[in-house]
């Protein structure tokens, strides 16, 4: 055998390809990498949608600082009531209530005034626990306080 001959027998190409196809097939192989490496190869996720604008909050009503003040009250009252024995906690709670169902008309506005009245509720779980003289002139200064803000709210806002 001829050393030309060994030369062939001994390629990794199959006599019957012959070069001009494998030659072909490498090209194409070729152009697919090249054409491949010009597109990125891992496609980035899509972007989600960028969320809905918040809805728009109706405007709050002249009232709203009374309305706030008055719901903080109310949790103060419901707090030092029971504290102090007169057992009307309950009855604060559900004036609580009565006042979000009539005055929220949005979630927003219901956590507003709900915050108030939990705020009011806190503020003295925190300083008071015991029934004290100090306790029994704020629960009187609050009740003069709620008072005042009601007359207040029904002479200028009521209709």
């Amino acid at each position: 055998m001829t050393a030309a001959r060994r030369h062939t027998t001994l390629s990794p190409i199959p006599p019957r390809l012959g070069w001009r196809r494998a030659a072909s097939f490498g090209l194409a192989v070729a152009l697919v990498l090249a054409s491949a490496s010009a597109f990125p190869q891992s496609k980035s996720a899509p972007k989600p949608p960028p969320p809905p604008p918040p809805p728009q909050e109706e405007a709050p009503p002249p009232y709203e600082p009374q309305l706030l003040r008055l719901s903080e009250l109310m949790g103060s009252l419901s707090y030092l009531g029971d504290l102090c024995g007169r057992k009307d906690g309950t009855d604060w709670r559900n004036r609580m209530s009565d006042l979000i169902a009539k005055e929220a008309r949005s979630d927003l506005r219901k956590q507003r005034l709900a915050g108030a009245y939990n705020r009011g509720y806190r503020d003295l779980e925190i300083i008071y626990h015991s029934c004290t003289p100090a306790a029994q002139l704020l629960m009187a200064r609050y009740l003069d306080e709620g008072e005042k803000l009601v007359q207040e709210l029904t002479s200028k806002f009521s209709g």
